[in-house]
């Protein structure tokens, strides 16, 4: 008999994770907090509004109680927004065990506390620990089988091995790393990063500015990412570069995609107003610029698109600022 793993979160992400962990022989259960659409997936076969054109196979399991969801999970892998991950963690808290593998692959920081995603769980599940999974790993095309590769995370080697074995295979390659706290903030500032690519690309600007802002944007998380006591390495890998670039490069990155709104005159208001998914740097822009200032790192490119983001200057004010900044020596990390 097959292990049950527990998808917390129906959108394009977390069923991208199901299609991949049903292909490894997983017994599929996700969780979905409205049953009126669970129902029109599990009729029509697809998850039209979050990951459209993709077929999903009959055996996997759709439900809005946490409780069927979690009963028997060998591991269990949290696909929420962070905008909404606090209050979600909460309906499941006290519904899986110790010996259960619990798994983030949400990007971003907890929008209550500013935590890190992982820690939050760990405190509001009970566990000891909370896995990170994270790298450039666009739920399109993990769905459709692209190579992907990816990293997980965490102080406990033996549950890394184990997340790291039931979500490997031929198309889906996992690294791991002892350095959770590296991993998980290069996955929330990388977002921020693709706003400011984005709105580049909606001024009309080319190839140099997108590369330009590419690798200051690097040395400006791997600065913070350092200074919050994350490993310098972690940066050049799958969580730092590889996912900074797939987010400022790629059609289906939503941030890039605000970003080149914003560019376009647009407000993050009425930008968000019309979305249906989640721009996880939109919410965590101000989080990151805070934590920065707690640890006295220069992040000049997360700093004006914070303040374009609240209407303070415009895309085209804020690359005047960049590009008027005095003259400075190269330098990665601090």
């Amino acid at each position: 008999m097959s292990e049950k793993v527990c998808i917390v979160g129906d959108g394009g992400w977390g069923t991208a994770i199901g299609l991949l962990l049903h292909a490894n022989g997983y017994d599929v259960t996700i969780w979905g907090p409205f049953e009126d659409y669970l129902s029109e997936i599990r009729a029509s076969h697809m998850n039209q509004k979050f990951l459209p054109g993709v077929e999903i196979p009959r055996e996997i399991v759709w439900t809005h109680d946490p409780r069927t969801a979690a009963e028997g999970a060998a591991m269990a892998v949290l696909a929420t927004p962070s905008h909404f991950y606090r209050q979600v963690c909460a309906q499941f808290s006290g519904l899986f065990s110790e010996n259960t593998d619990v798994v983030s692959v949400s990007k971003g920081l907890c929008a209550e506390t500013g935590e890190r995603l992982s820690i939050t769980a760990a405190g509001i599940l009970k566990l000891q620990e909370v896995i990170v999974l994270s790298g450039p790993s666009h739920a399109e095309e993990v769905s459709r089988g692209i190579p992907t590769a990816v990293v997980v995370a965490g102080k406990d080697r033996d549950r890394v091995a184990r997340v790291q074995s039931r979500f490997s295979n031929k198309l889906f390659r996992v690294y791991s790393s002892s350095d959770p706290l590296g991993v998980e903030l290069g996955g929330a500032i990388k977002n921020v990063l693709a706003l400011a690519v984005g709105m580049s690309d909606g001024l009309g600007f080319g190839d140099n500015s997108r590369a330009a802002l590419i690798t200051r944007g690097l040395a400006e998380m791997a600065r913070l990412g350092v200074a919050m006591g994350g490993a310098g390495e972690t940066f050049a890998g799958l969580s730092g570069i590889g996912d900074l670039v797939v987010t400022c490069t790629s059609r289906h990155s939503r941030n890039r995609s605000v970003g080149e709104r914003l560019g376009k005159g647009e407000t993050a208001g009425q930008i968000q107003a019309g979305m249906k998914q989640v721009a996880e740097g939109v919410w965590n822009c101000p989080i990151i610029v805070g934590m920065a200032h707690e640890k006295n790192v220069e992040m000049p490119i997360c700093e004006t698109v914070k303040s374009v983001l609240e209407g303070q200057i415009s895309a085209g004010e804020a690359v005047n600022i960049l590009m008027g900044r005095d003259t400075k020596k190269e330098r990665f990390g601090k």
